[in-house]
């Protein structure tokens, strides 16, 4: 059995009037909805129940084949409070977590699922050319991300040159009860305000200086992130244009039907 987690808490501000009405994971990309594409991906890929975690207008996502987990502070916390709310499934086994503001091929999650270690992470090797794409300045968005083997040493931080980025973590990544236990840990031990404030790449790095290893595999071709219209513009021309091929769906696998 393979579960998956779609944070989809936050309004995404940054899409100023298309998120006004709807939840960023309700964009439409060539005519088809973010979240849509992110559950046949994870189907497609063998997970047999989905999550969403919900937040501004929750209403919104509740769908029959989704188990809904909802963060009532969604709007003073970030995305690790966020992500705890679905607690009772990454402590009963491992669960592959899933932004909501991304799309991605099955293949990726496949090799997610692949790994052995407690907490790995999808990341894009090939990252330049899209951040310049969509950016004047690519390293104005990106992350420092830099790798031992497979093994990730850094990630996070505000890059001076492109030599600090091996790779963009794309928002797509997989826990074990094991790595949901330390991740608790480790945001037990903060300050409540800090522990509000926590978002991914924070907690992975914090993970990282206790010694919990973190696996990191390329994704595959056809991912993209869709943080504010232009990059919404971005996306819709390089598929237009055949630069960018997004994954088509397999033939259906029906999700059981969960509600809480």
């Amino acid at each position: 059995m393979m579960r998956a987690i779609i944070l989809a808490a936050g309004r995404g501000s940054r899409m100023g009037s298309l998120t006004e009405a709807r939840p960023k994971c309700l964009t439409r990309l060539a005519g088809r909805r973010l979240l849509d594409m992110q559950c046949e991906a994870l189907t497609d890929a063998g997970a047999t129940e989905i999550a969403v975690v919900t937040g501004y207008r929750a209403e919104l996502l509740a769908q029959p084949d989704l188990t809904c987990f909802h963060n009532p502070r969604w709007e003073t916390t970030n995305m690790v409070a966020s992500l705890a709310c679905a607690g009772s499934w990454l402590r009963s086994g491992p669960c592959i977590v899933s932004y909501a503001d991304i799309f991605y091929a099955p293949e990726t999650v496949r090799r997610l699922s692949a790994t052995s270690t407690s907490i790995a992470i999808a990341y894009d090797p090939d990252w330049l050319a899209s951040w310049a794409g969509r950016f004047a300045d690519p390293l104005s968005d990106a992350e420092t991300f830099r790798l031992d083997g497979t093994r990730v040493v850094e990630i996070g931080l505000k890059p001076r040159a492109v030599s600090e980025v091996e790779g963009q973590y794309m928002g797509l990544l997989r826990f074990t009860p094991d790595g949901w236990q330390a991740a608790e840990g480790l945001v037990a031990s903060l300050p409540m305000p800090q522990r509000d404030r926590l978002d991914m790449t924070s907690l992975l790095r914090g993970l990282i200086g206790r010694g919990v290893a973190i696996e990191a595999v390329p994704t595959a071709p056809g991912w993209g992130e869709i943080d504010s219209p232009t990059d919404l513009d971005f996306y819709e021309r390089a598929i237009a244009d055949g630069r960018l091929e997004i994954a088509s769906r397999l033939p259906s696998r029906r999700v059981p039907i969960r509600n809480r």
